[in-house]
């Protein structure tokens, strides 16, 4: 909705730098708050991560809509890997830099001496930061209020939806069906290390880590690898790739004990296919949104990109208690079959697919 809102918004500061500089400091100050909130109730600990994603998501539409507003659609696919490779680096050190500041300790008024807080406001300040920045070198096409007809919100997504060419359509029912498959493995890669290989807690995380290096690293190539052969054909390659992959992890334990590997070969190999989860990943990540964007006018950039941004949350609610529950009737192992049925799905879906690429004409 706000993503909507923001294409019809007119200011001399552009469209979406007020929705930016309003929700961005407030998503800081509600993250900052968290740990204390914890200490004192569980309603307020609720009450704060509510109002957070409630900023967060309203955030996010406006700001990654900003791209396409200034970049050219042929160059999108590498912009979007840059995008993506900032945001993969930022994992990495938030995992390797803040989350070891969790066992710091520090003294507060009232509560004394306490343990993992100071990450959450050094985060929030620099999501503040992040504000700042952004504000006083991103420079927004300057357009005044004007009286011009704007098509109501609503409309505008019947209109996308009842298309005659439902290009747009298959590639949100393919977001869905790959997050779906994407967030029922990935929060249960810990689990998985600890039970099944056998790891510590810690070093558990770290299979997590190896698909957001190999994000970080890839996302580049993967927009200029798309740039040549085709947006639509780099993605279904990928999701092929990964329908391949998950189900070779899903047999990877009993092999491995098969062949009679040792616990650091086991543990190595997983890694490493983790590793080739997250290059392919990122390849079908950092295509997808410009092959949205193509379709879209500037009038309505801000709808498509909120329309990415819903149905990949509707996989993220959806996913986890999902898989969860296959875990429960099957067992751990049983979730990368899952994983691996919606990315084969998704690559059906995809085939589908007519428009979205860097040069309208070219079909992948």
């Amino acid at each position: 909705l706000v993503s909507a809102v923001s294409d019809r918004t007119r200011t001399r500061i552009g469209r979406r730098m007020p929705f930016i500089i309003v929700t961005l400091p407030l998503t800081a100050l509600f993250f900052a708050v968290i740990p204390v909130a914890a200490l004192k109730s569980l309603t307020f600990l609720i009450a704060s991560i509510f109002l957070l994603n409630i900023f967060k998501q309203a955030a996010r539409g406006p700001v990654v809509a900003l791209m396409p507003d200034t970049i050219p659609g042929e160059l999108r696919s590498e912009a979007n890997g840059v995008i993506n490779t900032m945001g993969g680096i930022a994992g990495i050190v938030g995992t390797v830099g803040l989350a070891k500041l969790m066992d710091v300790s520090i003294t507060l008024p009232k509560l004394g001496t306490v343990k993992d807080i100071l990450p959450f406001p050094i985060a929030a300040v620099l999501v503040i930061l992040a504000t700042i920045l952004l504000f006083l070198f991103i420079r927004e096409e300057e357009t005044a209020p004007s009286e011009e007809t704007r098509m109501p919100v609503g409309k505008s997504i019947k209109m996308i939806f009842a298309a005659e060419d439902k290009s747009a359509l298959w590639i949100l029912l393919a977001i869905l069906l790959w997050f779906l498959g994407y967030q029922g493995v990935l929060p249960f890669i810990g689990l998985y290390s600890v039970e099944f290989i056998g790891t510590t807690t810690g070093t558990a995380a770290l299979a997590g880590g190896m698909v957001g290096i190999a994000y970080a690293v890839f996302a580049i190539p993967s927009g200029v690898v798309a740039h040549r052969l085709g947006r639509k054909r780099t993605i279904r390659t990928s999701l092929l790739v990964l329908t391949g992959l998950l189900i070779l992890i899903y047999f990877h334990h009993p092999i491995g004990a098969a062949l009679g590997f040792s616990s650091s070969m086991v543990l190595i190999t997983f890694w490493a296919m983790m590793f080739l989860f997250g290059m392919f990943w990122v390849s079908v990540i950092t295509n997808s949104f410009p092959m949205l964007w193509q379709m879209a006018t500037y009038s309505d950039m801000g709808i498509y990109t909120g329309l990415y941004y819903t149905f990949s949350q509707a996989a993220a609610i959806l996913s986890p208690p999902v898989a969860g529950g296959i875990i429960d009737l099957a067992g751990y192992r049983t979730i990368f079959l899952f994983a691996a049925v919606c990315m084969f799905g998704a690559y059906l879906v995809m085939g589908l697919v007519t428009r979205g690429e860097a040069v309208e004409g070219e079909r992948g």
